[in-house]
C-alpha cells in the first residue's frame, strides 16, 4: 500500500516504514517489543538472544483506512527472498512490506547483514542509517479503548464434580444421590482485556444417578448451568503463567428422568480459581469451581444441585 506507518522497538521510535523497504536495529538480549501503526497499533513480542538475527515481516492489511498492519516472525530463508527485492528505508524510516532485522549486540560481532541488491543476491549491503542500540523496555500501552487490547477466547473443559447434598426429599420420597457426577463437561467464551480482566458466558453440564430409599425407584438428575462470569488473570496478556480468580451468576436448570421425573430451576452463584498456561493463542486450562444453587419445581419443592470440583481443558484465543 502507498502509505507509511511509524515503527517502534521497545520504547524507541525508529521512524516511518514504507512499501518495499527494510530497516535494521540492534537490541540487547531478552524480550523485545515491536509496535507498528499510527492510530491503529499492532504489537509483537519476540525473544532475542546474543548473536542471533531475527526477521519480522510487516504487512499492511488491504482495504483498511486508517492503515493497519500485521507482524509475524519469518525464517531466514523466507526473509532473504524478500530482502533481495527490498531497499533500505530512508533516514529515520522503517519497512512496511519487508522484514526488520533485529540483532542483539555481542563483543567483536560484525555488523548484521542486510538485503543484497536484486541482481546480486550473494551481496548484502549495510543498512542506512546505521543500526542503533535499543534497551529492552516495556512499551507504553496503546490508548485506552484501542481494539487491539481485546481478544476473544473459547474454553472447552471436562473434569470431576461432586454434589454438596447427597440426600434430599423429592416427590415426598427420601432420595439418595451418587455424589460423583458423570459426565462433567463445560464450554466457555470470554472477552479478554490485555490488562487481565475478562468477562464471558459459561455452560456447564453434569449428571448424577439417584435412588428413592425404601423403594425400587431409580433415576438421574441432569443439570445445565448457564452463567455470566467475571475473571481477573494475573500477568496481563504477556507470559505463559496466568493464575486467575473469578465469580459468576446465572441459572441452573435440573431435569429428572427414570422412575422420578420432572424439572426444576433456580438462581446459581459460583466462584473459581485456576491457571491458564498460554502458548501463543493456545492454552492449557485448570480450574477449581464452587457452585451454590437451589432449584425449585412447579410444586415449590426446593432441590439443592450445587457442589464443587476440578476441571481441565484447553483455551483458544483469537
Amino acid at each position: 500500500m502507498a502509505a507509511r506507518v511509524p515503527l517502534i522497538a521497545n520504547a524507541e521510535r525508529l521512524g516511518d516504514i514504507g512499501n518495499g523497504e527494510f530497516v535494521n536495529v540492534v537490541v540487547n538480549p531478552g524480550r523485545t517489543f515491536l509496535r507498528a501503526g499510527d492510530r491503529i497499533l499492532t504489537t509483537l513480542a519476540i525473544q532475542t538472544r546474543a548473536g542471533q538475527t531475527s526477521y519480522v515481516l510487516i504487512e499492511a492489511v488491504p482495504g483498511l483506512s486508517p492503515v493497519r498492519v500485521d507482524m509475524r516472525e519469518m525464517t531466514e530463508a523466507s526473509a532473504r527472498r524478500v530482502l533481495a527485492q527490498s531497499r533500505p528505508a530512508a533516514a529515520g524510516a522503517a519497512a512496511a512490506r519487508a522484514p526488520a532485522v533485529l540483532r542483539p549486540p555481542t563483543p567483536g560481532a560484525r555488523p548484521p547483514a542486510q538485503a543484497p541488491p536484486p541482481r546480486q543476491a550473494q551481496a548484502v549491503p549495510p543498512p542506512s542509517p546505521a543500526p542503533r542500540t535499543v534497551t529492552p523496555r516495556e512499551p507504553p500501552p496503546p490508548p485506552e479503548g484501542e481494539a487491539s487490547k481485546w481478544r476473544v477466547a473459547v474454553i472447552a473443559k471436562m473434569g470431576a464434580f461432586k454434589l454438596a447434598s447427597t440426600s434430599q426429599t423429592i416427590g415426598g420420597l427420601q432420595t439418595s444421590y451418587d455424589k460423583s457426577s458423570k459426565p462433567v463437561a463445560g464450554f466457555e467464551t470470554e472477552l479478554r482485556h490485555a490488562d487481565g480482566f475478562a468477562v464471558g458466558l459459561e455452560f456447564l453440564y453434569y449428571k448424577n444417578d439417584l435412588a428413592a430409599q425404601g423403594t425400587t425407584f431409580t433415576g438421574t438428575q441432569t443439570v445445565l448451568l448457564t452463567a455470566v462470569n467475571g475473571k481477573y488473570y494475573f500477568g496481563g496478556d504477556s507470559g505463559v503463567f496466568h493464575p486467575y480468580v473469578g465469580g459468576g451468576v446465572g441459572v441452573a436448570a435440573a431435569k429428572f428422568a427414570g422412575d422420578l421425573t420432572g424439572k426444576s430451576s433456580g438462581p446459581a452463584y459460583q466462584g473459581m480459581v485456576g491457571l491458564d498456561l498460554r502458548f501463543e493463542s493456545v492454552g492449557l486450562y485448570l480450574e477449581y469451581k464452587y457452585l451454590n444453587s437451589t432449584t425449585q419445581d412447579g410444586a415449590n419443592q426446593k432441590i439443592k444441585v450445587g457442589g464443587s470440583g476440578f476441571l481441565g481443558g484447553v483455551s483458544f484465543a483469537f
